[in-house]
């Protein structure tokens, strides 16, 4: 069995390489998880993860995912950012995500995004939390 981190995760890259609008903004092959600088230009890297339990059911069978998602962008501004992070948002907003037979996705938000400048002087960084809740179909 995979784990319910890695099963999100799973689910949000495969969301992300298949909407056009995304892949317009950034190739598929720069969607990735990794954590080595420097991040391909552009890019969008599935970074960190919480596991919380929410306490909302007696049979401890949902918890609450929380996937960093960090988007780079060499570039003046941050306006290239903020349009890859709109097309991210857009796509995971477009339904449930598809996970395992064992797990349900129950609700899906991005509970956050923030833009900055990168110290580098040259690349934007923008950064979105994505709040998933699942439900283990098995447990």
């Amino acid at each position: 069995m995979m784990s319910l981190d890695l099963t999100v995760q799973t689910a949000i890259r495969a969301r992300l390489i298949s909407d056009d609008v995304v892949l317009a903004l950034v190739p598929a092959t720069s969607i990735l998880d990794r954590n080595s600088l420097p991040a391909p230009d552009p890019s969008i890297i599935i970074g960190e993860v919480q596991e919380v339990d929410p306490g909302t059911s007696l049979s401890r069978n949902r918890t609450r995912i929380y996937h960093t998602i960090h988007v780079w962008k060499v570039e003046p501004s941050r306006e290239g950012v903020k349009r890859i992070i709109a097309a991210v948002r857009a796509a995971l907003r477009s339904g449930r995500l598809d996970l395992t037979p064992d797990f349900h996705c129950a609700d899906l938000r991005v509970s956050s995004s923030r833009t900055m400048s990168d110290p580098d002087g040259k690349t934007s960084h923008g950064v979105m939390v994505v709040d998933v809740l699942v439900q283990d179909l098995s447990a």
